[in-house]
């Protein structure tokens, strides 16, 4: 379902500045850009006093669907995404089954496209048994692939070296992104034991068993493979200064390596263990206040691409389990993503011109996705979120769409309140509620742009 509609006199945000401009959107697609736009027999929505973003493009969430719909599922994810102004997710493959060949692409395809609030593309993986299926993955419409360095869910063994050189090769001649998590398992596992031996298993000792060595060395090599193949790689949930140094390095070699870091890295530090516990374990996991600084200059100085949410639910058991090496690493975002970042702009911390970009546009070009995501142009998908900039709001967990509430946002204040959210055309989400259902579509990136 695609909608014809007329955006008069909002303030218009990209990554190039601020314009008042009126959007006409006809069947779906942005057709006109211009002040004082006329038209019949096209719905008008008048959004004087309000910011008009593009939609947000998440390209980092975990729906947990096919297998582990107890934590989640496609309903209850893409709900929230739309409620918290993300019309784009890119879905991560270590499902049960995980995606890795192009028929249970094309399975997990069909299982979703009824359940899809938004629009949706899926990442392939990548291990030692499927380096032979990644292009005619690729030609089914994988948007990237996902490499995880380490254990993951599903059971997916790392990929050997020999694996990731000709990962590498593929992506320089296809065009793919390799996304990774970027840390080095086999030492996690030696300052896991370190911390172990001494006794620790309290949720403040966490940040020990994984100190930010793991990051950097993985991100190292992981610049030195792209640098020597040509391919692409995006290091997602970046959260180390050293990281940020190593891949601001990479870009001035124009080696392709693209930077993501997510809200809790850049809100949170690990001092929020004390508060939180368990419920705030993630890998890698919240580090010093000044890995957050780094975070935040990478942002303002381009080092750093994208900003997605990594939205990663469980349910409270798995997240209080036992001690803090038994509990479940990851909590929801998707919803909260962008009110978190939008209230960081209105208070000064980025400019508000870094959100279309962080949010929008670069996760729609690295992924191939762009032009017809991620911007307001003429020919591009009329996906658009209306925000009221002069409006506070408050997190309600318990009004929060995924199935498992948990989140340590929750009571936070913020500025800037998501009036609309636009899909296509078509208004699905008005005033905090959700007023169309599931009209969410599978997309492909082009797959003839420029490596």
């Amino acid at each position: 379902m695609s909608g014809d509609l007329l955006v008069k006199n909002g303030v218009v945000v990209t990554s190039s500045g601020l314009r008042k401009l009126d959007i006409l959107i006809v069947d779906g697609v942005i057709e006109a850009l211009g002040r004082d736009l006329q038209t019949s027999n096209v719905e008008v929505l008048d959004a004087k006093g309000l910011l008009v973003f593009p939609g947000v493009v998440d390209e980092h969430v975990h729906m947990r669907e096919p297998g582990l719909t107890y934590k989640e599922g496609f309903e209850a994810g893409t709900a929230a995404a739309a409620a918290g102004g993300v019309t784009t997710i890119l879905d991560m493959p270590n499902t049960i089954p995980p995606v890795d060949s192009s028929e249970k692409l094309r399975e997990k395809r069909r299982l979703l496209e009824d359940k899809a609030y938004v629009d949706f593309g899926l990442y392939g993986v990548i291990h030692d048994s499927n380096i032979d299926e990644i292009e005619e993955m690729w030609s089914e419409g994988a948007v990237g692939f996902k490499v995880f360095l380490g254990p993951t869910t599903g059971n997916i063994p790392p990929p050997s070296d020999k694996t990731l050189i000709e990962a590498f090769e593929k992506s320089a001649a296809q065009g793919f992104t390799l996304a990774f998590h970027a840390e080095n398992y086999s030492l996690v596992e030696y300052y896991t034991e370190k911390v172990k031996k001494v006794g620790l298993d309290g949720p403040e000792a966490y940040p020990d068993s994984r100190p930010s060595i793991c990051e950097e060395e993985a991100v190292s090599r992981i610049i030195i493979l792209a640098r020597k193949t040509g391919g692409r790689a995006l290091i997602v949930h970046t959260s180390t200064s050293e990281a940020v140094s190593l891949i601001k390095e990479a870009k001035m070699k124009n080696v392709k390596v693209y930077c993501e870091t997510c809200p809790q890295y850049l809100l949170l530090d690990r001092k929020a263990y004390r508060r939180f516990g368990s419920l705030v374990k993630i890998n890698p996991p919240l580090r010093e206040e000044s890995d957050q600084e780094a975070l935040w200059s990478g942002l303002r100085e381009g080092v750093i691409d994208t900003i997605g949410s990594d939205h990663a639910p469980h349910t409270y058991e798995e997240k209080t389990m036992g001690n803090i090496w038994e509990a479940a690493a990851g909590f929801i975002g998707v919803e909260t993503l962008l009110p978190l970042m939008l209230d960081s702009a209105l208070r000064g911390l980025i400019p508000i011109e870094k959100i279309p970009l962080l949010l929008s546009e670069n996760p729609a070009r690295i992924f191939g996705i762009y032009p017809r995501k991620g911007c307001i142009n003429v020919g591009a998908d009329g996906d658009l979120i209306i925000v009221d900039p002069a409006q506070e709001s408050m997190i309600d967990s318990e009004k929060l769409h995924s199935k498992h509430k948990i989140t340590p946002y929750d009571g936070v204040k913020i500025k800037g309140r998501i009036r609309y959210t636009i899909l296509r055309g078509v208004k699905i989400v008005e005033e905090g509620e959700i007023v169309k259902h599931k009209i969410g579509r599978f997309i492909k990136p082009i797959l003839d742009r420029e490596p």
